[in-house]
């Protein structure tokens, strides 16, 4: 494949990526319940004077997205 083909598949990816970045970030303003940084699960301990907040979710969640889109641009570069 010529390498204006793999450039076209890359920013195609990208335009797709942000555009579902865009989507994730407009819903969470919504107030739809889709927070990140605020899943079901994310550690918070807050007592007096002293708040611990570990967003260990959210952190998981990031790293398969992460992983996903690491392995599609391998891959269109595979292509």
């Amino acid at each position: 494949m010529d390498e204006l083909a793999v450039f076209a598949k890359f920013m195609i990816f990208i335009g797709l990526s942000l555009a579902g970045f865009g989507l994730l970030l407009w819903l969470a303003s919504k107030g739809s319940g889709f927070r990140i940084g605020r899943l079901p699960g994310d550690i918070l301990i807050q007592k007096d004077g002293f708040t611990f907040y570990f967003p260990i979710v959210t952190m998981i969640l990031l790293s398969i997205v992460l992983t996903l889109v690491l392995w599609f641009i391998a891959w269109l570069r595979r292509g």
